[in-house]
């Protein structure tokens, strides 16, 4: 969310934020409930402040015996009342306005960012790793020999319909094991905070975060009012929701391994073959709760951590800076990790790690305390996939395939797979 204080002193750098998301003439409106909002406030002072002064005067009119002066008083203080309540609840409706407004204003890009109406204006920062070289057409990995006994699509509609998977054997255990091993890097390595967390949020978690009031269709609601997380950026990121921290506690950086929810609500006819896009799938998250003036250096840390844990998988991949039009909703910066996939010739996000810069913590009142005192300010957040695991496993099964329908495993995840090194062509692991 916005800083109303910050639009009222510049709102001709506000309105040219706006425009590099292509909005116009949002400043006016703002402006425009901010003051229909104070106006209504102030305007009810004042007839409290009469109201006050006529109530203090009734005692003394009745006293003085004066009957006409005493109903006088006495109608302008139930007048002033009921004109109290109405300016009240003005104000109110105005100030719920003003805050859905603002609720539903995507965050400020950073100024680097590059122009750009969609992902073909992204910029790419590096690359690392050759796309193998295959002396056969490399196959998607749907259609891999060794998989095909351990990927089932038609038994997951029977249960639940299209975009889902039922995973088996040899390949649910390497999709177990990529999971773990991404949490045993970020932990014993990375120096990341493990956490189990819920997959089922109360709705203001999902204001905090940014995915309410705007993105509510790409998300499941129960009939309980509960909502299923789309990321686990929603619950990491919301431990801190309300709080006043200590700022010798910054950073708190916190990773987990959930389920994960959507309704892919206008995505239909794409990727629809496989398991790239899922209703239900599983992520490693991570998340950052920063000192403002770190925000930037842990970006480009936690983009590190990311990208690692695809060079010890052995995986190609790009790095990319999002452009305004594809920089989602709540980030001022995001680099998007994209793995190679040869089945498809192309690469495919894996990962999207963003700085939010104080937008989440304003919509949460996430602060932090100074060690040298003043007044709480606002921590920064970050998130970020370390990483999607059902697209690593794809990338894995498809970089990884050999010619008689096999696949070969990369090295760190031997030890997760008992020793075993590869899929055979029948789909077990040897």
């Amino acid at each position: 969310m916005h800083d109303i204080r910050f639009i009222r002193e510049n709102p001709d750098a506000f309105d040219a934020a706006m425009l590099r998301r292509g909005l116009s003439g949002v400043t006016d409106q703002v402006l425009g409930l901010d003051a229909a909002r104070r106006e209504k406030i102030s305007a009810s002072e004042a007839a409290l402040a009469e109201r006050n002064a006529a109530s203090k005067m009734v005692g003394a009119a009745k006293a003085s015996g004066d009957d006409a002066e005493f109903q006088r008083l006495r109608d302008l203080v139930a007048a002033k009342k009921a004109e109290i309540a109405t300016l009240d609840a003005d104000a109110k409706q105005a100030d719920e306005a003003l805050r859905t407004l603002l609720m539903s204003l995507p965050n400020i890009l950073a100024d680097d960012v590059p122009e750009g109406s969609d992902e073909a204006a992204n910029i790419e920062l590096r690359r690392k790793g050759s796309p193998r070289d295959f002396d056969f057409q490399p196959k998607e990995h749907y259609e891999i020999k060794g998989v095909l006994p351990g990927m089932d699509f038609e038994t997951a509609a029977k249960l639940s319909g299209a975009r889902f998977v039922l995973l088996t054997g040899a390949i649910a255990r390497i999709h177990r094991a990529l999971a773990q091993f991404m949490l045993d890097t970020h932990c014993d390595i990375n120096g990341l905070t493990e956490v189990w967390s819920p997959v089922l949020v109360l709705e203001d978690m999902l204001y905090g975060t940014g995915q309410l009031p705007k993105f509510g269709e790409d998300s499941y609601k129960t009939t309980d009012g509960w909502w299923l997380v789309p990321t686990a950026e929603v619950t990491l990121t919301n431990i801190v929701n309300g709080l006043v921290i200590n700022e010798e506690t910054l950073p708190r950086r916190y990773v987990a391994d959930t389920q994960c929810f959507r309704s892919e609500a206008g995505s239909a006819g794409r990727d629809t073959a496989g398991m790239l896009r899922q209703h239900q799938f599983e992520k490693v998250e991570m998340v950052s709760i920063s000192h403002p003036d770190a925000s930037e250096a842990e970006h480009d840390r936690m983009t590190g951590l990311a990208e690692d844990i695809l060079e010890r998988l052995e995986l190609p991949f790009r790095t990319m800076h999002l452009c305004s039009g594809d920089t989602g909703f709540g980030a001022t910066r995001t680099y998007d990790i994209e793995v190679w996939l040869p089945g498809q010739n192309t690469y495919r996000e894996i990962s999207s790690i963003s700085v939010c810069g104080a937008f989440q913590a304003r919509r949460m009142n996430a602060r932090f305390r100074p060690e040298a005192g003043g007044k709480p300010e606002f921590v920064h957040t970050l998130n970020g996939s370390g990483l999607a695991v059902g697209r690593t496993l794809i990338a894995v099964l498809e970089n990884g395939q050999t010619a008689d329908g096999g696949v070969t495993l990369p090295e760190a995840l031997h030890p997760y797979l008992g020793g075993r090194t590869a899929l055979s062509p029948d789909g077990t692991l040897i």
